[in-house]
């Protein structure tokens, strides 16, 4: 099972931090401040952190200048992930995405089964990564936030996790892009 290696140095990465939300201001972003206060607990550090309008374009737009962020590392948002007409934060994410990582939002969901049982299947989830950078799409609720970090991110975002984590491949992840 999985485990730390207390053998291993800890390696901080630069996490940003989007709020997808047409009402929302900074001072009442609950969620995104649940993933602030732990990412910076866990001794990573928020390298960014905005609120955007349900707009599609606009959410990749902003996605893609992080991706091109040399100082970011991972791009977490929050909310639009539901089933209603103004979520549209999953296609944003899906429209920037090289690789989608399938298996993130079958584990949130199991994650979230747990907690609130088969209303987790209105979530819509998703991870994936692009241009080296790794994005994550979370519900809007301070829970949903907690459990995905909690369950999951937090463990993958740290080097010493094994058997396998995010930070040990992600050297690897632009390679496609430095071939000849």
């Amino acid at each position: 099972m999985s485990r730390i290696d207390e053998s291993k140095k800890f390696i901080p990465v630069r996490i940003a931090v989007l709020t997808v939300s047409d009402t929302r201001s900074l001072d009442e972003d609950r969620s995104g401040q649940t993933l602030v206060d732990r990412i910076e607990k866990a001794g990573h550090s928020v390298a960014d952190r905005r609120i955007i309008q349900d707009e599609r374009a606009e959410i990749a737009k902003q996605l893609r200048a992080w991706i091109a962020d040399p100082e970011i590392d991972v791009v977490i948002s929050t909310g639009g992930t539901g089933l209603t007409g103004r979520d549209v934060t999953v296609e944003a994410h899906r429209d920037v995405y090289e690789k989608e990582i399938e298996a993130f939002g079958t584990v949130f969901t199991i994650v979230s089964m747990e907690k609130i049982g088969t209303s987790a299947v209105q979530s819509r989830a998703t991870g994936g990564v692009a241009g080296g950078t790794y994005l994550f799409a979370l519900p809007g609720s301070p829970g949903a936030c907690k459990d995905a970090w909690d369950a999951i991110l937090e463990k993958q975002f740290d080097y010493r996790h094994r058997p396998c984590n995010f930070v040990e491949i992600m050297p690897r992840l632009d390679e496609h892009l430095r071939r000849k």
